[in-house]
């Protein structure tokens, strides 16, 4: 579990590269001192485990479906990537619920700055956007942040950067036609799953009390 909060900016140092898995080391010192074998890590939203370490850089396996279903695939050597380890259970919670499995890739649709602010527009897939809501969180590449606007015909969410994120994350290096990990607020989707469940339940008029009138419990 993670909290969206990025600790560092990491640089793919290594890649290798087969049909549809990759071998990554990840330069990232300010994460080293406490680095063990077998952690989980957030690298652009997607969750990983570390096999190998040493005093500078750390490596991940990325399977198949990772490769298919998240943006990891575009990354090159001398790429930089957003990177947070998972959540300490003493720490303090300062974005929200992260899981890191990723739900869709959208598309930055537009960057603009305004004021001390940046306004990002990224386009989300049709089926994602009932998860997003105006003040409502969502992990981009990894980062924590809240929608500002949510433009259903057009298919877009808007974002607010405080100067401090647009600096310390990898979203500063975007344009126009990027992709970008998103994973959608976790409790939006246990509240959808809940409510349909309820649904089918209402509409079938199977209930607790039916199936223990009729044996079944």
């Amino acid at each position: 579990m993670f909290t969206g909060i990025i600790e560092e900016k990491a640089v793919v140092h290594n890649l290798q590269k087969g049909l549809e898995t990759m071998v990554m080391a990840l330069e990232a010192p300010g994460m080293m001192t406490d680095m063990n074998t077998g952690d989980s890590i957030s690298v652009n939203g997607v969750c990983l485990t570390v096999t190998s370490f040493t005093d500078k850089t750390f490596t991940v396996d990325v399977m198949p479906e990772t490769i298919n279903a998240t943006s990891l695939r575009t990354l090159q050597e001398g790429s930089q990537v957003n990177v947070e380890r998972a959540m300490s259970a003493a720490g303090r919670f300062g974005g929200h619920f992260v899981s890191g499995h990723v739900d869709t890739v959208g598309t930055i649709a537009s960057i603009q700055p305004y004021e001390n602010a940046y306004y990002v527009a990224i386009d989300i897939p049709e089926d994602y956007l009932p998860y997003m809501v105006e003040k409502g969180s969502v992990a981009v590449d990894g980062i924590s942040l809240t929608i500002f606007q949510v433009d259903d015909e057009h298919h877009t969410i808007t974002l607010s950067l405080i100067p401090h994120t647009w600096q310390e994350t990898t979203i500063s290096q975007k344009a126009a036609g990027d992709p970008v990990n998103i994973e959608a607020d976790v409790l939006m989707k246990y509240t959808e799953r809940l409510l349909k469940t309820k649904s089918d339940k209402q509409e079938s008029g199977i209930d607790e009390k039916v199936l223990k009138e009729k044996g079944f419990i």
